[in-house]
This record gives C-alpha cells, structure tokens and sequence, in this order.
C-alpha cells in the first residue's frame, strides 16, 4: 500500500465506526422510545401493601332519649276541661288528679235514667196489684197474661239497673284523668273549656323505668362485637344547651330485627351476599338527671387477639375458586423495570367494613405489593404500570 492509501484507509475506518456507532445509538434510542411508548399503553394500577396487626371491629351509634315507659292519657268522653290540676315538667304521684271534665251532661243523663228506673219501679207495683186482683177473681186467662207482663217488667228492670251502673262506671272513669304511676308531666295539651282536639291531654312519663335510645347495626358486626343482651355500654348524653357532654352507664336493652341493606361494593367484593342482614338496637339509660330528648351516641371498639395482613376489601375479588387478590410481580431487566400481575387466592378469617385479614400462609407476604385499583381489568401475567 502506498504512502497516500494509508491515510484514505483509516479515514474510512473512521467513518466507518461513525456511521455503526450512530446505528447502535439509533438503535438503542428506539428502543428506548418503544419501550416507553409501550408502557405507556398498559394498565396504570394502585397498589398498596398489607399491614400486619389485629382486626379492629367498630360500633357507633346515636339517636335522642325516649321514656321506656310513657302514657298518653285522653278522656274518651269527648268533654270539655273543667280544671287542669298540673304543669309540664311537674312530677306528680299515682292516682294524682291531673285534669278534671266537665261532666254535667253525664249525670244530668244519669238522673234521668234513675228516674227512669223509679217509674219502672211503680209500673212493678201496679202490675202486681193486677195479678192480685185477678188471683181473686179467679180469671185464669187474666191472672196469665198479668204474669208475662210482670216477668217483662223485672226484665226491663235489670236493662235499666245495667244500664244506670254503666253510666255511673262511665262517670267515675272518665270525670278525672288520675296519673296512672309516679312519673313527670313531659305533654300538656289539655285547654280549660275545650275538648280533645285528637292529640293526648296529658303525657306521662314514668321515670323510674328510664330513657332509650335506637340505632340500626349491621348484624355480622354485632355477633363479631359480641353483643348480647343486658351488655353493659357507655353512653355519651349531651342535653340541648349543656357545653359538655355526661358520661353514663346503658344496658343493652333490645336487639330486634330490621330491614336488610344492600351491600355496597366493597361489601360484595368481600362477601358475595346481595344483603346484608341488620339488627335495631336499643339501649337504656338510667339516671335522676334526664328528662328526656337529650342526644346519646355509643361506640364500642373491639380488636381481635390474632393478629395478620389485613388487605383493604376493594383490592378482594371473588370467583368459583374462592377469594383472590392480584399483587405486582417486579422484575428487572436492562432496560428498566417491569411489574407483572399475579393471581393469587387468598383465605379469609375475619372482615369488617373496611379490611380483611388473611393468614401468613406464604400466599401473600407483608411488602406485596396488592393492587387496589386498575385502569382496565386484568389477568394473570399482564404488565402493568404503577400509579
């Protein structure tokens, strides 16, 4: 080769490599480019990771205290008030007159029936004068006829002294409202010189029994709770007005059964019932203080003793296998990181609301990755990218 080839020959060398080195470049940079373009393309997931700790089981509950034991008293009679003996808020004793009527039409009628009943009485007499004279007479056909009109007589006689005894009854019940127990006036609705105008006179509340409240549960968390009957609670009454709320000791004192709820879509991902079974429960508070319409709440918390991995509901999905979870799979490679989906079936042991716990079985480990939430649905072994 001679002295002027040699520089030629390298500078092709030259251009050569250039020309291959920008090929690689090129290469890489689409590569790059479609691997990007590409992930952009696939599924964006939420993904969380399962907490190790107890199941917390919550209750809360509120509602405004009613009497256990009330009376809505009202005279049936129709009359009008003559008196009002009481206030609201008054507490009064058993067999305390707290409304008189005014029954004058009542026993102007019931004078006239004893009137009545006299001239009934003289008609008696007459006709057992009859029956006499026709015993003396010796007319059988008349003395008779004498006897049927006595025996109708004494029958009209006892209508009559009924009926005398029921009006009397009717006065004695119904002239006066007495309070049926010792209680407090909580309703006054009774007006001198006017009827009952359909709502109760007089509302009475018996203290000694106590107030209640009701709220609406759901019945899995009841039994998960443990409530039962008579279960002592702490209940948090505030009156209207006071700054502070009072801390006071409630019994459970019914748990009875309610209109069933559609589960929400957490609930079905968690539990494949359509409804969910739910429980009124009412609870009773006792104290001197109370008059009623104050404001109590309850909550009772309960934590399970075992602890696991507790996975939020909206990343649990049901099939006929069972329950099962999609967590992220990563893998590395060279040129970057890739996350695929994997289905794993998982054993539930307990839920609530909110999460369930699964057993440290192996299926699923405390840093998984579990995905909560995804663009579009998915599949084993689909990539994915992160959120």
């Amino acid at each position: 080769m001679g002295p002027n080839e040699e520089p030629v020959e390298r500078s092709r060398k030259r251009k050569l490599r250039a020309v291959f080195g920008s090929f690689i470049a090129l290469l890489v940079l689409f590569t790059l480019f479609g691997n990007t373009l590409q992930s952009l393309t696939l599924p964006k997931v939420r993904t969380e990771k399962p907490a190790r700790a107890g199941l917390v089981y919550t209750l809360e509950g509120s509602g405004n205290l009613k009497p256990i034991a009330e009376a809505k008293l009202t005279n049936p009679g129709g009359w009008k008030v003559k008196a009002v003996h009481v206030k609201e808020g008054e507490r009064v004793a058993k067999g305390q007159a707290l409304v008189t009527y005014d029954s004058s039409s009542a026993e102007r009628e019931l004078q006239d029936e004893k009137a009545q009943l006299e001239k009934q009485h003289i008609e008696l007499q007459n006709t057992q004068d009859r029956f006499i004279v026709s015993a003396q007479e010796a007319d059988e056909m008349k003395k008779r006829s004498v006897s049927r009109d006595l025996e109708k007589q004494k029958i009209d006689l006892g209508i009559q002294e009924r009926k005398i005894k029921q009006l009397e009854d009717r006065l004695a019940s119904q002239k006066e409202i007495p309070a049926p127990f010792d209680g407090m006036v909580t309703k006054l609705n009774a007006v001198v010189g006017l009827a009952s105008a359909g709502e109760p006179d007089v509302v009475i509340t018996n203290e000694s029994r106590g107030y209640r409240f009701e709220f609406i549960a759901d019945a899995p968390l009841l039994t998960n709770l443990g409530i039962s009957l008579e279960d002592k609670v702490q209940v948090e009454v505030q009156a209207i007005g006071d700054q502070q709320p009072t801390m006071l000791e409630g019994a459970i004192l019914e748990l009875a059964d309610a209109e069933p709820r559609m589960a929400s879509s957490s609930d079905k991902k968690a539990n494949q019932t359509a409804t969910i079974t739910r429980k009124v429960v009412r609870v009773k508070v006792a104290a001197s203080e109370l008059k009623g319409g104050e404001q109590a709440w309850v909550k009772l918390t309960k934590r399970s003793q075992q602890e696991g991995l507790l996975i939020s509901n909206e990343a649990i999905h049901e099939d006929r296998a069972g329950k099962f979870i999609y967590k992220v799979e990563e893998r590395k490679g060279a040129l970057g990181d890739v996350f695929i989906v994997r289905k794993v079936q998982i054993r539930a042991t307990e839920t609530n609301d909110k999460v369930t716990k699964v057993p440290e079985d192996g299926s699923v480990y405390e840093g998984d990755p579990i995905i909560l939430e995804s663009s579009e649905p998915l599949q084993d072994g689909n990539r994915v990218r992160l959120q």
